[in-house]
């Protein structure tokens, strides 16, 4: 065995190892994007629930407390709906484009603000926008 073969196999090796790593980067994505999904569903679902529940309180006693509270759990039902679009459509997003910068070879970069503490800020100001408007009336 001369030494260009052995610099030919351990380059393609080398290949080998780094398509392997593109592979298991990809499906880590597909992973992340998936739990996402999740995610945004369980926020939809937990919206529908909310606002069928405080629907039927209301049904059972029209008092002026029951509607308020129905009318502010339509708010919060339909705000999770939101940030769960929202959050999809940014999961959405940031999987194609690192996806197209693997693709690319290019270098992956972590950002300053990733999605999820983008989301978790986002319901916190939902919460506390919610909580400001059931106490303030």
């Amino acid at each position: 065995m001369n030494q260009e073969t052995a610099v030919s196999g351990k380059a393609d090796a080398a290949g080998d190892r780094t398509a392997l790593a593109k592979f298991r980067t990809q499906l880590a994505l597909d992973r992340t994007t998936l739990a996402w999904i999740r995610t945004t569903l369980t926020f939809a679902t937990f919206g529908f629930g909310t606002v069928g529940f405080f629907r039927t309180l209301r049904e059972k006693s029209a008092s002026p407390e029951s509607v308020q509270l129905h009318e502010n759990a339509i708010r919060f039902g339909v705000a999770l709906l939101v940030l769960g679009i929202v959050a999809t459509i940014l999961a959405g997003v940031s999987h194609w484009l690192m996806l197209r910068r693997l693709r690319q070879n290019k270098r992956i970069v972590l950002t300053p603000w990733p999605l999820s503490i983008t989301v978790a800020m986002l319901l916190s100001i939902v919460g506390l926008v919610l909580l400001y408007s059931l106490f303030s009336r």
